[in-house]
């Protein structure tokens, strides 16, 4: 190019950035004429991709708590949980003494179909020793998990077996799937667990929903305790089941997002089914919109304590390297009109986290006395008219306190040691042939199966091996408790996840007590869905104004 023509193109590109420029907020000016002169002008080499990821986070760190950018590899794991699969072996494990215990093999899976046994050992992972290195749980993830089709050589140490035994495993889809536990609490109630709101959960509701009905299911409790949330279409499906024609099921509505509603279809199958919902303070978004709805339509009777409060709508927004920036654009609210968001202090984060705790110190999960509602965030129901709160969370139509009776320091120092779950790894590692010979089903072992006083005397023992000085008042204390959930381990290493929800929550959740008491007297039933429930009018602050 001789110097004629490259004056005029660097004419033409000078004026073309004046153009651009011009046309482009000033704003926006600035923060890429500060990124050009740092990346041009500063004295040590710096990282441009660094620093336009840090500009992003400061930028979104000082509006609300749930908008946030995350990076390739934290992306992935952010959405994989949701899209209800991933590629790997397909075991269950768990960490005993810096030693992959597998716990149980996906049916069907890769593990399961070269011979992986619950209880086996992994060793070596291609090579590398992963036992008694201390290694993260995400880093034996990494190297298990891998490509649909690639192979990952392991090997085994197995209880009664002298060598290590060496599987070769091709790496296939595994499920994650949303419900965490589902069976028959009595002959007409049916209990179902979801932990997440993934792509598939409303298909492996329905199915779950079949099964119990094939089962003599006629009233139903929703356990979604401890339930993040996940994809709002999700909630919406599932609230469609449940929901008249036309009813709505939720709105959004934001600054730069017009209203934007979803109604119930009329398709539903479960629309006349007597439904209670079970929610406590870790319940958020998609757990939030679906108890919301319920309640809204006077639909479902929700117990356990208020929710945690998440209205706010994310909308991902993809960059070329696989990173993603979710920035919230809208608010959700319930058929009532509520947005159940709780306050928050734009660029406080960590007030708007403390949030939890400042409950419990409060008193809000330990006693209906501690609460109070204001009046001026009243609502009332779309079809019985009766009294509900908004301003943060779904409070539920019957409160249900923790019961902090049997915990105890010692309890507490157990079970940050691992000592609990060390104890029935071993135990079922010893015992496993003689239960499942015994008891031939997991009814069969909670009927049957008692954690002796001589189990109890090996636990404290295997405590104090491990700095746990033996109380004997604190002992008793949480003696009960401690028995309970050593059963329902040993209940999980032997005939599968499920079994450990069925032995303790059957026994021990409170929340699960009094859902069950609501649904098998249908007049309180009836009268918490028409009148809803008059111990909370005591609770009432009064106000002025209307926030």
């Amino acid at each position: 190019m001789n110097k004629t023509l490259l004056a005029i193109a660097l004419c033409l590109a000078v004026s073309i950035t004046a153009i651009a420029q011009r046309s482009m907020p000033q704003a926006m000016q600035k923060l890429l004429n500060a990124e050009y002169a740092i990346s041009s002008l500063y004295v040590d080499s710096v990282n441009e991709d660094k620093l336009i990821e840090d500009a992003i986070k400061g930028m979104l760190e000082n509006l609300d708590p749930h908008s946030s950018y995350t990076d390739a590899k934290e992306t992935k794991e952010l959405e994989e949980p949701l899209q209800g699969e991933f590629s790997g072996v397909g075991i269950q494990f768990n960490m005993n003494k810096d030693t992959l215990y597998v716990i149980q093999t996906v049916p069907g899976g890769p593990s399961e179909r070269v011979g992986v046994l619950a209880g086996d050992r992994i060793i070596y992972v291609n090579d590398t020793t992963i036992a008694g290195v201390k290694m993260k749980n995400s880093d034996i993830q990494k190297r298990l998990r891998g490509k649909k089709g690639t192979q990952v050589t392991i090997k085994v140490q197995r209880p009664g077996v002298k060598d290590l035994i060496t599987f070769r495993i091709t790496r296939d889809n595994i499920p994650l799937h949303s419900i965490d536990a589902q069976y028959m609490l009595d002959d007409h109630t049916g209990y179902l667990r979801i932990s997440r709101f993934g792509a598939k959960t409303h298909e492996e509701m329905i199915d779950a929903l079949k099964q119990l009905k094939k089962q003599g299911m006629t009233q139903l409790v929703m356990d979604l305790s401890d339930n993040g949330g996940g994809y709002l279409n999700a909630a919406i499906d599932m609230c469609n089941e449940f929901l008249d024609r036309g009813q709505l099921m939720v709105y959004t509505e934001g600054q730069n997002s017009p209203r934007n509603e979803a109604h119930a279809n009329g398709w539903g199958e479960y629309k006349d089914l007597p439904l209670v919902v079970m929610v406590n303070q870790y319940s958020a978004s998609a757990a939030e919109i679906f108890a919301g709805a319920m309640q809204d339509w006077d639909r479902a009777v929700i117990v356990g304590r208020r929710t945690f409060g998440k209205g706010l709508v994310q909308r991902p927004f993809k960059f070329e390297d696989g990173s993603m920036m979710r920035l919230t654009v809208a608010r959700y609210y319930t058929p009532s009109g509520r947005c159940i968001q709780k306050p928050y202090d734009r660029g406080n984060k960590k007030a708007y986290e403390k949030e939890l705790l400042d409950r419990a110190n409060e008193g809000e999960y330990y006693s209906l006395d501690s609460i109070q509602f204001n009046d001026s965030l009243r609502y009332t129901t779309r079809l019985n008219g009766r009294t509900i709160y908004g301003g943060g969370g779904v409070m539920p139509d019957v409160y249900v306190p923790i019961d902090t009776t049997e915990y105890s320091t010692y309890y507490r120092d157990m079970t940050a040691k691992g000592i609990i779950n060390q104890f029935a790894i071993q135990y079922v590692d010893k015992h496993r042939k003689s239960i499942a010979k015994q008891y031939k089903t997991v009814k069969d072992f909670d009927r049957g199966f008692t954690v002796s006083d001589e189990m109890m005397r090996d636990f404290i023992a295997m405590g104090e091996n491990d700095s746990v000085k033996y109380d004997e008042e604190k002992y008793r204390t949480s003696e009960r408790l401690l028995k309970d959930i050593i059963k329902g381990l040993i209940a999980r290493d032997v005939y599968g996840d499920q079994s450990a929800y069925s032995v303790i929550i059957n026994h021990r959740n409170r929340d699960l007590k009094a859902a069950t008491e609501v649904l098998n007297d249908p007049e309180r039933y009836r009268r918490l869905i028409t009148e809803g429930n008059p111990e909370y009018e005591r609770l009432v602050k009064h106000s002025a104004t209307k926030q």
